[in-house]
């Protein structure tokens, strides 16, 4: 059963808006990912997917995530509308995070801007950031969507929602 979404206010949307299939859309905020007490990712060149009753996942270009701190990809999961994904352990002062990112290396023809872009799980990190604002991870240990202040649920991830 579909739970009831939570109305936006002002300057937020809601998760029960975004489309399935999912969408694709470039970020115009600044993001940042720390881990280890060091910034490993910073961009303003982010893309952000966007699925029903899923908050935003986040990619960063690989450019802009520094050199050394992922391990080597390792097969993951596919997904039904980007593709396979591979895994990554993430490392960075003194901190070891693994299986905290993923990317598409040969994405659907929808998502190839993405390509080789990596997203991370917001929870092993030190802050993942949209803006200046820490954002907090998705429900459950599957999804990698990052909660801000922009967006309203419930979010798909906790108990009970896998029927979504």
């Amino acid at each position: 059963m579909r739970p009831q979404p939570i109305p936006p206010g002002p300057g937020q949307e809601s998760v029960w808006d975004y489309p399935r299939p999912p969408r694709l859309e470039r970020v115009e905020a600044r993001l940042r990912v720390d881990l280890g007490g060091i910034t490993i990712a910073d961009t303003q060149a982010g893309w952000r997917v966007l699925e029903t009753s899923h908050p935003p996942t986040y990619y960063l270009p690989p450019g802009d995530i520094r050199p050394g701190v992922l391990g080597p990809p390792r097969p993951a999961g596919t997904c039904e509308w980007k593709g396979r994904a591979v895994l990554f352990d993430v490392t960075a002062g003194g901190r070891r995070a693994p299986g905290a990112a993923w990317a598409y290396p040969r994405p659907t023809p929808g998502f190839l801007p993405i390509t080789d872009h990596v997203a991370f799980y917001a929870g092993p990190m030190d802050g993942c950031y949209v803006g200046d604002e820490r954002a907090e991870p998705q429900p459950g240990s599957f999804y990698g969507g990052w909660i801000t202040a922009r967006v309203v649920g419930p979010f798909k991830g906790g108990p009970g929602s896998m029927g979504w």
